[in-house]
């Protein structure tokens, strides 16, 4: 069965407007109200029975006619809370929010597969059952909701999918193993004691210990992580005061951890939390420390990927089947990993030549589309 065949210039075209459609009327994480009504609509066109098992996204089990494995595709459907600033006539309509990550494109590839199926579902052996998932921006986000769902059950294997603004369109990134790290959050809050700026002999400066604890936390992965395993320790935001001659009396910072080992996860948070309490109460303050589990890294299944290297090579040609570096972004794709055989694969779409060359959550950024079709 050459089902890829059926990928032809109409259902590009229409992939296309279900991607344009879904750019310019973005939701965010578990609000994807009306993108969940726009695709239940579009199935429900082609025959294909939904299921909701959350408030938002959608289930599909498109079943065959015969015996077979349940094979299961999955894509994100929410948007980021970015004022776009793209001119292109499906630009967001949404201010303060927009499809910055290809979500929109990710969920307009799974309605063509989708369809396709829809229309050879005689021919199936098994079952392939589509993920539309709510929420991957958030850090408990929708695939850990959907597997408490019962999304994955008798599913023998799961394949996912993202565009890649680093790579160009007509290639495709497939590797084993540990591809995207785990994204775990942490806060610090500091107190001390304020007072006036011309006398801080009388105050404990929360600020000026935050200041000094950026610095100090860099030292865990330089100092306190073995260099060949990868980890990053980023302190994103630090407040505190309220005015220029004022000590602050308390500060607050937050941060991210990506790591590709539990083990060094789980080092980097007993770390986090022994510094920065020692390194406050040695300066007279006190800190407290929360550390926030998001999801873990994704592994792909090497069986699995084996597997799909020839499919990928079918498409776009061997040479441009590439195993990229890992990266340390994250991806809740990674709750499914823990659990069935997964693999997540990365499709080229840059090109420079229509302005699809901006990263992933920049105001600006946009795909070309012949990606789709890949």
């Amino acid at each position: 069965m050459n089902w890829s065949a059926r990928v032809d210039g109409d259902l590009e075209h229409q992939m296309r407007g279900w991607r344009r459609h879904l750019h310019a009327h973005p939701e965010i994480g578990f609000e994807e109200h009306e993108t969940t009504k726009y695709i239940v609509h579009l199935l429900n066109g082609w025959d294909i029975a939904c299921e909701r098992p959350l408030a938002t996204g959608v289930v599909v089990r498109v079943r065959g006619t015969a015996p077979g494995p349940t094979i299961a595709l999955r894509c994100d459907i929410d948007a980021l809370p970015i004022q776009e600033e793209n001119t292109f006539d499906f630009a967001s309509r949404v201010p303060g929010r927009m499809h910055a990550c290809g979500h929109d494109a990710h969920t307009a590839m799974l309605l063509g597969a989708a369809k396709t199926l829809a229309d050879i579902r005689g021919e199936l052996r098994g079952e392939v059952r589509l993920l539309f998932q709510p929420a991957e921006e958030l850090v408990s986000g929708g695939a850990e909701k959907f597997v408490e769902a019962g999304v994955l059950e008798d599913v023998d294997a799961l394949i996912g999918l993202h565009v890649q603004s680093e790579a160009d369109v007509g290639v495709i990134s497939l590797r084993e193993g540990p591809i995207m790290a785990s994204d775990d959050q942490f806060t610090v809050e500091i107190a001390g004691s304020g007072g006036h700026g011309a006398t801080p002999h009388l105050t404990v400066d929360s600020l000026r210990i935050a200041a000094g604890l950026v610095g100090e936390l860099q030292t865990l992965v330089s100092r306190r992580i073995d260099p060949l395993e990868p980890a990053v320790l980023t302190v994103g935001t630090l407040h505190a005061g309220t005015a220029y001659n004022i000590i602050a009396g308390r500060a607050e910072m937050s941060g991210t951890v990506r790591t590709f080992s539990g083990a060094v996860r789980n080092q980097l948070e007993n770390e986090i939390t022994s510094l920065a309490s020692a390194y406050a109460r040695a300066h007279g303050a006190d800190a407290v420390v929360r550390y926030i589990r998001g999801s873990p890294a994704v592994i792909n299944h090497m069986e699995l990927v084996d597997f799909l290297r020839p499919a990928a090579a079918a498409v776009v040609g061997e040479g441009q089947v590439l195993r990229s570096p890992p990266k340390m972004g994250a991806e809740d794709f990674a709750y499914y990993c823990e659990i069935v055989p997964s693999a997540f694969v990365q499709i080229g779409a840059r090109n420079p030549e229509i302005g699809a060359a901006f990263p992933h959550h920049h105001p600006r950024f946009t795909i070309d589309e012949l990606s789709l079709g890949i």
